[in-house]
């Protein structure tokens, strides 16, 4: 099984733009977090890798999102496992028709736009952090359908139901994961 050191690699071998890198860390933060809240801390790496993996071609070949990026890992002998997981993120989205089934095929589904959403918000604050984000200003943001209009907000709606969750608790919880690995993502980014 691919270690975090090798995911990374693989990642940067394809990315290069400061955006889409810190896209990948801070999905594979929140992966991580949730692999620990719903105790899954024993695959912690692997959610991560699932997280950090799972735009591996969105830079490059954004036409064929979640199809190359499964020839790519293919040609880098990267387990089917986490091919069929990163590509499943796409499901109803892409050409991939891989639909989840894991709990986290369908935490990655419910939180990787909700991420952006996020992260553009923070941007608006003064502290430009989401250490001192609150879910009321989070759902301010996510009702302006102007604000950050990339992000698909009927694909965090269908995540939150997907994990049977309601709106607000993946909110909340998606915010306190990113609160985790802000400080470090920073660092990291700013040595790109």
């Amino acid at each position: 099984m691919m270690n975090r050191e090798e995911a990374w690699k693989l990642l940067t071998e394809y990315n290069k733009e400061s955006f889409h890198l810190r896209h990948a860390l801070t999905v594979e933060g929140i992966m991580r977090y949730f692999a620990k809240d719903l105790g899954y801390g024993d695959q912690e790496e692997y959610w991560g890798n699932i997280g950090l993996l799972h735009d591996l071609d969105f830079e490059l070949y954004p036409e064929e999102h979640c199809v190359k990026s499964q020839e790519l890992m293919r040609a880098h002998n990267v387990d089917e496992s986490i091919i069929r997981s990163t590509a499943s993120h796409g499901y109803g989205l892409t050409a991939a028709n891989i639909a989840q089934e894991h709990q986290m095929e369908k935490v990655l589904f419910a939180i990787d736009e909700l991420s952006g959403l996020i992260g553009a918000a923070a941007l608006m604050r003064p502290s430009k952090s989401v250490q001192d984000m609150e879910l009321k200003s989070l759902k301010k943001k996510f009702k302006d359908k102007h604000f950050a209009a990339g992000c698909n907000r009927d694909v965090i709606k269908q995540g939150a139901e997907m994990l049977g969750w309601p709106l607000d608790e993946l909110m909340e919880k998606t915010i306190a994961a990113m609160r985790v690995d802000e400080a470090a993502i920073n660092e990291v980014c700013d040595k790109l």
